[in-house]
């Protein structure tokens, strides 16, 4: 009989994409008879206790004030920093990129007594990681600590691949040399703080240029092998990769409910962030309503902003895993989790990148052909119909897209990653590929 272990997951403050990863595998685990407690962002307070799990909370900075205004304050950043989202992945380094990773720094540094205590509040046996940036809380917790990475691969750098949130091609080293030297010099001075923090406390500082550390213990990341890339170096043993993490238990939806019966039906949804670009997120469903397709679109909480068409269906949350293998293809932001998800269930994609990893996801898919990547604020509306025509149209690549879900299906990430997860738990011992 499997010996119960707390295992304690320690997803990206505030982002949907990793607790959402996190949850999957979690939620295997806790099947499974262990203890699944969640370290969450105050912002996210009884999302994970809906789930069945525990929480813990702690915050990543102080109050501000009374905290009056009524906006939502992702909606704000959306209106704030859109014009950001229109330029060169090189121009958003320093206004874009930089401020997140900001953010974060001084998050870790400001939480880190807190999280410091909830370890020995919860007393794991496992800490799970997802995360863009090095907690040294984790490493000082005292048990075996797992790194899961649910962005793309471009995360672990590699010399024969494109620089990572640059959204550059695999095929052309142009620009490679110049969004490097940039990225360098606009984070040179936050990297050194970074380090500094986790040197007062204790903990070894972050390869050149990163802001996180691989695990020696295991370390997991979320992307299909069809669509990975080929590495000078190949990742050491304690890395896995993970085909997707689909999250189960999700409300069931049918399509035919909701919508006629004529026409491909195209699922929209840029994220829990782009669906509250509200000017973008207009201009995509009046495109696709003069399109003869049927529509499913993720709204999100400004939904009552937005004005439908005919054949569409749209909410502010809907069960996206539920939906999309009823659907014919998929328009995304190109958040790792949508991507692999996509790929889950063999659908066509076009991207449309606003920031971070998005561009890689987004510029993958056209690499690979599995899809298209469009300019987020430059489509046209005829580009946009032809592009969903040919996708809808190229029988080979609905081929090659449904031997690839099929494999992915047959191995599915998050039970994969919770054994692995399990398998650390029980031995206290490096898990090698």
């Amino acid at each position: 009989m499997t010996r119960t272990r707390t295992i304690a997951f320690f997803p990206e403050p505030g982002a949907w994409g990793p607790t959402n990863n996190c949850a999957a595998m979690a939620s295997v685990l806790s099947e499974r008879g262990h203890r699944v407690v969640f370290v969450v962002d105050e912002s996210f307070a009884g999302v994970l206790e809906a789930r069945g799990l525990e929480e813990r909370l702690f915050r990543m900075a102080a109050p501000e004030g009374d905290g009056g205004g009524a906006e939502d304050p992702w909606a704000e950043f959306i209106r704030v920093t859109a014009p950001e989202f229109r330029k060169p992945t090189i121009e958003q380094i320093a206004t874009v990129t930089k401020p997140i990773w900001q953010a974060l720094v001084d998050g870790e540094r400001y939480s880190h007594e807190r999280v410091m205590a909830i370890w020995d509040e919860v007393r794991p046996d496992v800490v799970v990681t997802d995360n863009v940036t090095g907690y040294p809380a984790v490493e000082l917790a005292g048990v075996p600590w797992v790194r899961v990475v649910s962005c793309n691969p471009l995360e672990m750098r590699d010399p024969d691949l494109p620089p990572a949130l640059s959204g550059l091609p695999a095929g052309d080293r142009s620009e490679w040399p110049a969004f490097s030297a940039e990225y360098h010099r606009v984070h040179e001075e936050l990297l050194a703080e970074h380090n500094g923090f986790r040197a007062s406390v204790g903990v070894a500082p972050c390869p050149l240029d990163e802001f996180n550390t691989a695990s020696p213990w295991l370390n997991l990341y979320e992307f299909p092998q069809a669509a990975d890339y080929r590495r000078a170096r190949p990742l050491d043993s304690t890395w896995h990769r993970l085909e997707s993490s689909v999250r189960t238990g999700e409300a069931k939806f049918d399509v035919a409910e909701h919508l006629s019966s004529e026409g491909k039906v195209i699922y929209l949804s840029l994220g829990s962030l782009g669906c509250m670009d509200l000017g973008l997120m207009q201009r995509l469903i009046d495109a696709l309503a003069a399109t003869p397709h049927r529509a499913i679109v993720s709204m999100g909480p400004l939904k009552d902003q937005m004005r439908l068409g005919p054949r569409m269906y749209g909410d502010e949350f809907l069960p996206q895993p539920s939906i999309l293998p009823q659907c014919d293809l998929l328009i995304t932001h190109g958040g790792n989790n949508t991507i692999c998800e996509g790929f889950h269930f063999g659908l066509p994609m076009i991207g449309l990148p606003l920031f971070w990893d998005q561009y890689d996801n987004a510029q993958r898919l056209a690499d690979t052909g599995f899809g298209s990547r469009l300019a987020t604020y430059g489509w046209t509306d005829d580009e946009l119909a032809a592009t969903i025509e040919r996708l809808l149209t190229d029988d080979a690549l609905k081929a090659r897209l449904r031997t690839v879900a099929a494999a992915i299906r047959s191995q599915p990430g998050s039970v994969r990653g919770a054994e692995l997860i399990e398998c650390l738990a029980l031995a206290g011992e490096p898990v090698l590929s």
